[in-house]
């Protein structure tokens, strides 16, 4: 189901975006708020803010997106957010390529059209992963956009359920289909820029690949739906050293501060601070977004998972609160950096 917006006047400049980035919606279900974030399939050309929301067999907000929701509802939305996108450059003839499954395709839609629209020469690969031609995701919008972009936009869609007796796009995506659709359809070296969005498993076997065959780690982009939980890693993480010893917690936000204690190695600040009252901004609690990105200004934490900081804001002191578990005596965080 795709869901259009009608953003109000007065809020259009606020909510203004880049392709390839997301909406956080929040709604309240049965007593409880629930928090979701989708990217946007629309192009920042379309003066349109659309999203894809696919029902998820006991997914809350999904069933509740694609049951109860109709036209005319109003929920809360964040402005839209996000770094998996590059800016479009008029100058240069570009040559992008995007790997996608299921659901992954919005935002690599939105990054298709913002590119082919603006880059008069600009080229687009993109390699599609689906269950089955039934089960494919926005495919109207793509063949649509095959049909405007002939010499420029091309599609492989392979399908794991659904078999055509072609061994190269029947099943899921591996390092050998990669080998054979470089060597005999695409000119790697040629590529300026990859896309990378689906299951975490397929995300880093294209990145190691592309890493392997020598393409720099800044041309390669991705964006990640779904990750292992964080209550998962903190079970497989051992902070008996810090076990039973205390942390103070300062949170800095909107000019003011608060504090907590919790127990070290005990649980991540965001959640401890959301335990204790605390409105922040929050999205995945992945580590994925950036939406709960803050400062460290004092103190040692841990960070389960890290997709979102590059290695120059990790070096800076900005942490993942959603990932970041308490290691010291006091910890300060500031939001409003």
């Amino acid at each position: 189901m795709v869901v259009t917006f009608d953003v109000p006047a007065n809020l259009k400049k606020q909510f203004s975006f880049k392709q390839g980035q997301y909406l956080t919606l929040e709604v309240e279900i049965d007593g409880e708020t629930v928090r979701r974030s989708y990217s946007l399939c629309s192009s920042p050309l379309d003066d349109a803010w659309q999203v894809a929301i696919k029902q998820i067999p006991s997914g809350k907000f999904s069933t509740y997106a694609n049951e109860v929701m109709k036209e005319g509802d109003i929920i809360d939305v964040m402005q839209p957010d996000g770094r998996f996108y590059v800016d479009v450059d008029t100058s240069q003839d570009k040559n992008y390529m995007a790997f996608a499954a299921g659901s992954g395709i919005t935002p690599i839609l939105s990054i298709i059209k913002t590119h082919l629209a603006s880059e008069a020469n600009a080229t687009f690969k993109l390699c599609y992963i689906n269950k089955s031609v039934a089960s494919i995701i926005l495919k109207e919008e793509l063949e649509a956009l095959k049909n405007i972009y002939l010499d420029r936009l091309e599609i492989y869609y392979f399908l794991t359920k659904e078999y055509r007796n072609i061994p190269l796009f029947d099943g899921r995506l591996d390092e050998e289909k990669l080998s054979t659709l470089f060597d005999k359809f695409i000119d790697l070296p040629s590529m300026d820029e990859f896309f990378i969005c689906g299951p975490e498993a397929m995300i880093f076997m294209v990145q190691d690949f592309l890493l392997a065959k020598e393409v720099s780690k800044k041309q390669i982009h991705f964006e990640l739906f779904n990750t292992s939980g964080s209550a998962d890693k903190l079970a497989e993480k051992d902070y008996s050293a810090v076990s039973g010893n205390e942390a103070e917690i300062t949170i800095m936000d909107g000019g003011k501060s608060f504090n907590f204690s919790i127990e070290q190695g005990s649980q991540n600040i965001l959640d401890a601070a959301l335990a204790n009252q605390a409105d922040l901004p929050f999205a995945c609690k992945g580590g994925v977004c950036c939406t709960c990105r803050a400062k460290l200004v004092e103190g040692k934490v841990d960070m389960l998972a890290n997709y979102a900081l590059e290695e120059d804001e990790v070096e800076a002191g900005y942490i993942l609160t959603c990932q970041a578990i308490p290691i010291s005596e006091k910890i300060v965080v500031d939001f409003d950096q």
